[in-house]
């Protein structure tokens, strides 16, 4: 008995060994390919510096489901299709004005208009303005001193988050809901600190959010850079009388049809588990999108199509989809998961890359216990490209509606120590993206659903 069990763990050992330096040589295989004969430096430049910005409801948006689409049929998966969709129309119209006066000189600052946000008149608006470090010190001072007035949301991005988007995520409500909550207190417009952890000279767009309100009670919102928020803060604390003017000429036009481009490759063993990747397709207006979110794009593509080159036959279906309208509505997140329901589609993973084209360092999870054990004992196969971080945390905004009986997602960890200089900002663009880290980038998320597919989910 004692021997056939010394047997059994002989043989289980040597198999484990053996499939453990079969994944060896296949990441290593994936990250060779990827370093060498990768395609996705060359779509994002076409994406980038040929097509531009791709705004929700923009001609240049529905260039972009073109030539993706296209990309993709040139690849020889097994199906291309579209997703139709209604997504929002907002233009922004004329570039943004802003200023204040301060003993009888006129100082100008960058801004631009916040997504969704509504014109102010059309000679501009010119209002007292006061400051607060956040929502609940402007409600704290209450309507008798905001009313009438603009409000300046000058909370920063604190420093000493390691993982920016901690820092990120300790501001955002300013710029989503500091316009309908100042509304409610007879404010007239908002002027809200960029989201950027360095002192530039760029405002950083990004979403409002009115709510409820009546469209009556909506009130201009607009971003300010990091420097013109300095600027104008240590005016106000010499002179707190200070006026503010500011001109935006955005508006809301009726929603359009646009589209989810989606490709996949079959499974030869369990074709009706689905393994989903993806990153959205569309961008602010600002840049040209190259790293929010140009970069998830083209990763998403090259995982297919180094699959295609290494000849690699997957278990499960993997599909790449390219999210329309993460910016200003996730549409596109929310209609991939309905008629993944409707449809009775059963999704076993899904990844998202939302977080730039910098150097990879790993990955967040939302997973149960078991299976998040799992993946973390690949964490050695990851090692020798760098490669440590296996969390559990949020993955993204598009795969985020996804639900199915049993699914694990993950999300792309670059190093994101430079990303919110270029997040929703003009700077966003196809220089700012070094194409080693982006193949990098790519590399390691092919790995990963190269492992998924392989061992599946618990």
């Amino acid at each position: 008995m004692r021997f056939s069990f010394v047997l059994v763990l002989g043989l289980w050992t040597t198999f484990s060994l053996n499939a453990q330096s079969n994944d060896e040589k296949m990441l290593r295989s994936i990250y060779d390919e990827a370093l060498t004969h990768s395609q996705c430096y060359d779509w994002l430049d076409y994406l980038s510096n040929t097509i531009g910005a791709r705004l929700s409801g923009s001609s240049s948006a529905e260039k972009a489901v073109q030539y993706t689409q296209s990309e993709l049929e040139q690849l020889g998966l097994d199906r291309v299709f579209l997703q139709e969709v209604m997504v929002p129309h907002w233009v922004r119209g004329e570039k943004e004005k802003a200023y204040f006066e301060n003993n009888g000189k006129k100082v100008e600052v960058p801004i631009c208009a916040l997504g969704s946000s509504v014109a102010t008149p059309k000679n501009g608006l010119k209002a007292p303005i006061i400051e607060v470090m956040g929502i609940d010190e402007m409600i704290a001072l209450g309507a008798e001193k905001i009313k009438g007035k603009i409000v300046f949301f000058n909370r920063p991005m604190t420093p000493i988050h390691i993982r920016t988007f901690e820092a990120y995520g300790g501001c955002i409500d300013q710029r989503s809901s500091g316009a309908r909550e100042a509304a409610k207190l007879g404010a007239v417009g908002v002027i809200v600190r960029s989201m950027n952890l360095r002192l530039d000279d760029f405002p950083h767009t990004g979403n409002t959010n009115y709510g409820d309100l009546p469209k009556e009670k909506y009130i201009p919102a607009a971003a300010i850079s990091t420097n013109g928020a300095n600027l104008l803060s240590d005016s106000l604390k010499s002179n707190p009388n200070l006026e503010f003017f500011f001109k935006q000429s955005c508006e809301t036009l009726p929603d359009v049809v646009s589209y989810n481009v989606v490709g996949e490759i079959k499974g030869t063993e369990k074709p009706d588990e689905i393994m989903v990747i993806g990153g959205h397709l569309d961008s602010w207006d600002l840049g040209d999108g190259s790293h929010d979110d140009g970069a998830g794009v083209v990763q998403s593509m090259e995982i297919l199509s180094i699959f295609k080159r290494l000849g690699y036959k997957p278990k499960h279906t993997i599909r790449v989809v390219l999210f329309m309208n993460e910016e200003n509505g996730n549409r596109g997140g929310k209609k991939y998961a309905a008629l993944a329901e409707s449809n009775k589609e059963n999704h076993i993973f899904a990844l998202e890359s939302v977080a730039g084209g910098f150097s990879p360092r790993g990955f967040s999870f939302e997973a149960d216990s078991a299976n998040f054990s799992k993946i973390s004992n690949w964490k050695t196969l990851f090692e020798p490209y760098l490669i440590h971080i296996f969390v559990e945390g949020h993955t993204g905004v598009d795969i985020g509606p996804l639900q199915s009986k049993h699914i694990v997602k993950a999300g792309l960890q670059p190093d994101s120590q430079r990303y919110f200089d270029y997040h929703h900002a003009a700077n966003d663009t196809f220089d700012a993206v070094n194409k080693r880290e982006l193949e990098l980038g790519a590399a390691t998320m092919a790995s990963l659903v190269y492992l998924m597919d392989q061992y599946g989910i618990n």
